[in-house]
């Protein structure tokens, strides 16, 4: 439904919410699911507030639209496509896309990928000169990029520490020379993430470090890509080419062969972990009424302060420095996922620290400041290793700026996990995905194309042809 204003319960949400005032409601909204316990009490919602929104999830057939997606259908309406990034930690025996099950294609990938993370692992895997490889540069951008960094950051405790694991993206040369600084070209694999295998940024960074590693790149190159032909032309061996399908947008598909360099970092076994969290959530949100069902009850409150109280912008703080990088990801995944024209407002400008680094830049714009700000806060019960009693006062501050926050009239949400691990980083990472998708169900939006990136792709080669200089 892509115009709200025709929608009866949108009409009702609109009289509620002219006749409600910034006041929270005083009472305990908690759900919990896949090991997640979400915390939304300090909002301005009532119950009639919840009941009016699961009207308008009912009006605009989600649970259908939420079968569609699980089942393959083209819900990707502009590129005509499936976006079935959740088939990539599924366990069904059989999803079908234009008649072909492309379990037995995850499935194989999977595989494939998991050869080669034991292989580097354990040294088996080695260039030209015979020495085991213990560099992985990883050379993409955008969601062949962001996923990756965010994940091997946040699970560098269930890494191994043998291996360097790097990641260029930028076009702008520093990118490269600090990518590949004090690293031997012998020792060193580079996986090349395109699905096009045509993005200029990864494809000129590729050829930089195919220039770096000189002579025969066999053993030193592994392409991710849907583009089978032009990567074997760049000179990728057709046994080191994995395969990327149209069926998932690039920003969620680090789960499958994107997601080769966490892999590598922390290993098969952890990697299986992080896809079983991810498919718990997933269970959780196909499953469960709306009403008790994370990922709908967090793109309801979403939708409530964009399009209603108008706040412009949804701050994340994960109080853990390993998420340190969760932000960035975020950003991508809803911005680019939302940013679409509509009718209304779409979109959520997404920004966020690690706490408590945030409580000495940021925060004092919140606690006093006039702007509503809409936040989410990110924690976990116990550390995976602690020092003294530093988790323990990590964890009070979360607790404290929420308070703090409650106290000059700013909504906020917790999830809190037990500990950080590849499964609970997968069940993060689900359930924002999930969240992102019910947004743009209710706006009317495909939230799996990015035609205004591809513009600028495009403008950015006829320019390249003609330019003379600033």
């Amino acid at each position: 439904m892509s115009n709200l204003s025709d929608s009866r319960s949108w009409k009702a949400l609109w009289e509620h919410y002219q006749s409600f005032g910034r006041v929270f409601s005083g009472k305990d909204y908690k759900l919990e699911a896949a090991g997640i316990s979400f915390d939304f009490s300090s909002h301005f919602i009532t119950e009639e507030t919840i009941a009016l929104f699961l009207g308008l999830l009912e009006e605009l057939r989600l649970k259908e639209k939420i079968s569609d997606m699980f089942t393959g259908k083209k819900i990707n309406m502009t590129e005509g496509r499936a976006a079935l990034h959740t088939a990539l930690r599924s366990r069904e025996d059989e999803i079908l896309v234009e008649g072909e099950n492309v379990m037995r294609e995850v499935r194989r990938t999977l595989a494939r990928m998991r050869r080669v993370a034991v292989a580097v692992r354990g040294g088996s895997w080695q260039g030209k000169a015979g020495k085991p490889i213990r560099n992985i540069v990883n050379i993409g951008i955008g969601g062949s990029d962001l996923g990756p960094v965010m994940a091997t950051e946040a699970l560098k405790a269930y890494s191994s520490r043998e291996l360097a694991i790097r990641f260029i993206a930028n076009i702008d040369p520093a990118a490269f020379i600090e990518g590949v600084s004090g690293l031997d070209p012998e020792e060193t694999l580079f996986l090349v993430a395109s699905k096009s295998f045509t993005t200029t940024e990864t494809l000129k960074n590729a050829d930089a470090a195919k220039n770096w590693v000189s002579g025969d790149i066999s053993k030193h190159f592994i392409a991710l890509t849907a583009d089978v032909a032009k990567a074997r032309e760049f000179g990728v061996h057709e046994s080191n080419i994995l395969p990327l399908w149209d069926w998932v947008s690039g920003r969620y598909s680090m789960m499958g062969a994107i997601g080769l360099p966490i892999m590598i970092a922390i290993g098969p076994e952890y990697f299986d972990e992080m896809l079983a969290g991810a498919r718990e959530v997933d269970e959780h949100f196909r499953s469960a009424e709306f009403g008790n069902n994370i990922p709908a009850m967090m793109a309801v409150l979403g939708v409530w302060y964009n399009n209603f109280f108008e706040a412009e912008t949804h701050l994340v703080l994960p109080y853990s420095q390993y998420l340190h990088r969760f932000p960035a990801y975020l950003q991508q995944l809803v911005m680019e996922s939302s940013g679409k024209p509509a009718a209304h407002q779409t979109g959520e400008i997404v920004w966020g620290e690690p706490g408590t680094n945030a409580q000495h830049s940021f925060m004092q714009l919140l606690h006093q400041g006039t702007k509503l700000v809409p936040v989410d806060f990110v924690g976990f019960e116990n550390a995976i290793e602690d020092v003294n009693d530093h988790h323990k006062i990590l964890m009070a501050n979360m607790k404290a700026q929420r308070e703090a926050l409650k106290k000059n009239g700013q909504p906020s949400s917790s999830l809190v996990l037990e500990r950080l691990t590849p499964k609970a980083l997968g069940s993060l990472i689900a359930l924002y995905e999930h969240k992102v998708f019910v947004e743009g169900i209710v706006w009317g939006i495909n939230s799996f194309d990015q035609p205004g990136v591809e513009l600028g792709k495009k403008l950015s080669r006829n320019i390249l042809k003609t330019d003379t200089g600033f």
